[in-house]
């Protein structure tokens, strides 16, 4: 079974995924916080992110960008079209209304607020980048994916779907019944596809469904 790297980073315990690829490539999946750490992890390791990889534009899942440019010029981040404003130098006010819908401020955003970089590529339902095919899987937030590798069985969730539950939809583009339209497509998937979530525990497309707090319909 492939190597998955997890570094669990932030304040809310966000899973940044390592994805190994060829020739010491690798993917980025939601570099949340801690930006050094990930950069230390990826120079121990002789790992280059080819690919950086957003499964939605909440900061907890992009916060380290800005230290992941600084140093990496040559790299490809990627995230679904209906998520992009979270990115680029006019994402600032868009993460501040979800931080002031949270939390009642955005005093936690201010003091770790850097430029955010636009993306390279906007991605939409069916596409392929790296070994990955993306799942539009709205309801966390309209842009929320899943990316599949379809030949490992390995499916990242981001905040769709969680060991146990599933993700928030009180923010900002979030939606109840498009979430629980998302969980009933992943459902019908193969039951041994591997589930890699935004935060928590892995699990799979079986165990998930199974789990008592995850019949929503």
């Amino acid at each position: 079974m492939k190597k998955v790297h997890r570094l669990v980073v932030g304040a809310i315990a966000t899973n940044c995924w390592i994805y190994p690829l060829e020739n010491g490539t690798c993917a980025v999946i939601d570099p949340g916080e801690e930006g050094l750490r990930i950069l230390d992890f990826l120079d121990h390791n002789d790992l280059f992110p080819a690919y950086i990889l957003l499964t939605h534009g909440h900061f907890d899942h992009i916060g380290a960008l800005p230290a992941l440019m600084a140093k990496y010029t040559k790299r490809h981040i990627a995230i679904h079209a209906a998520d992009a404003e979270y990115l680029g130098p006019a994402a600032y006010p868009v993460h501040s209304r979800s931080f002031s819908m949270a939390a009642g401020n955005s005093a936690y955003l201010d003091a770790l607020w850097e430029e955010m970089p636009s993306p390279d590529s906007t991605l939409a339902e069916g596409d392929t980048i790296g070994p990955f095919t993306v799942l539009h899987l709205p309801g966390h937030t309209p842009g929320s994916i899943g990316l599949w590798d379809k030949d490992a069985g390995i499916l990242f969730t981001g905040d769709t779907l969680f060991d146990g539950d599933y993700g928030r939809t009180d923010l900002p583009g979030g939606n109840e019944e498009l979430i629980f339209a998302s969980l009933k497509r992943l459902f019908s998937m193969d039951g041994n596809i591997q589930v890699y979530p935004g935060h928590g525990d892995i699990t799979t497309i079986k165990a998930a469904a199974a789990h008592p707090n995850l019949q929503v319909w």
